[in-house]
């Protein structure tokens, strides 16, 4: 099978030669996140570690890492008072941001041109983009301090709710550019609720709504898009916050979650999944023999039919990239027997 003919069957729950791998990691120091906005070097530095990459591993799936322009810049220093949540703004793809994001997603883009790949641009929830606009001293869940967006959630949660929504328009809008004028063949959209930090039914009612419906508008431009429920290092999801969620194959950190693949495909009601590997374990540290052992459990455990292999998250971004194909041909070999 091609890539593409493998992948298409691995979407539609139809047999496949073996199982696609598709594995990811940033290419950028976390300190040079977001950088790339205006700093020339950081953009190339996140471009050309594509195109590096693929001269170590060709992938079965590609997906443009956004690392110097991550996260959607918004402007919510304002913000104190649950009525300054609706003056929120989304970002305007006329933006720097939006333009640059489009620039680094075309020039990816023509990397993989020739390897046949199925190619996914990165999208973040707005939740996601809400929550680290309101952030002080880091990431969300990576140091950033909360409290004020914690304190607007109890006050007014209706409020945070149309911040939200607001936020989810100005997504919809890039990841339209992206998908008609970048070129790309789907969204590989990031979402979580690491550790409850909305509560479920908070969740359910307030935010759900709109980080679904960036979902939903990309699904009317592709019918490729993939949902990665972003847990990591013991960062738990609540998976069931997100079957009504409709992708064409769902991603989560099976190893956080304690959620095997063929238990997940049963959640998801059949649909493709994909992942398996912990994001710093086995794939990252162990030898060859070590790493198809791991290959050959999960793919017994989930079965070739709707599954990809892959990890909970993005793996080390100092890994050999040539472990990746050990896994690919791990899959061969279980394939042929």
């Amino acid at each position: 099978m091609t890539k593409r003919e493998r992948f298409a069957h691995f979407l539609a729950n139809e047999p496949v030669d073996r199982v696609p791998v598709a594995f990811f990691h940033h290419f950028c120091d976390f300190n040079d996140f977001g950088k790339g906005v205006d700093n020339d070097a950081i953009l190339e530095q996140n471009i050309e570690g594509h195109r590096l990459a693929l001269e170590a591993f060709d992938p079965d799936v590609a997906k443009i890492m956004n690392d110097s322009l991550m996260l959607m810049p918004v402007d919510a220093s304002f913000v104190e008072t649950p009525a300054d949540l609706y003056k929120v703004e989304p970002i305007s793809i006329h933006s720097k941001f939006a333009q640059r994001t489009l620039e680094l997603t075309k020039q990816v883009r023509e990397i993989y041109d020739h390897t046949g790949a199925p190619v996914y641009a990165t999208g973040f929830s707005p939740s996601l983009v809400l929550r680290n606009s309101l952030a002080v001293g880091g990431l969300p869940g990576a140091g950033g301090d909360e409290a004020k967006l914690t304190r607007l959630l109890a006050e007014d949660p209706q409020a945070v709710s149309a911040a939200v929504k607001t936020l989810s328009e100005g997504i919809n809008e890039l990841n339209h550019l992206l998908l008609t004028e970048g070129g790309v063949d789907g969204i590989y959209l990031s979402v979580n609720n690491q550790c409850g930090f909305f509560p479920d039914e908070i969740y359910l009612r307030y935010i759900a709504p709109w980080d679904k419906a960036v979902l939903d508008y990309a699904n009317k431009l592709s019918s490729m898009n993939l949902l990665h429920i972003c847990g990591y290092s013991g960062r738990a999801n609540n998976l069931k916050l997100f079957t009504g969620f409709e992708a064409a194959a769902y991603n989560w950190a099976v190893h956080a979650e304690g959620v095997s693949l063929s238990e997940g495909k049963k959640l998801f009601g059949g649909k493709p999944v994909f992942g398996g590997f912990e994001q710093a374990g086995v794939i990252y540290t162990g030898t060859p023999q070590e790493v198809e052992e791991a290959t050959f459990r999960i793919l017994r455990e989930s079965g070739q039919i709707g599954v990809m292999l892959g990890a909970d998250c993005t793996v080390p971004t100092d890994i050999d990239n040539h472990r990746l194909d050990w896994v690919r041909q791990a899959a061969v070999k279980f394939a042929e027997q």
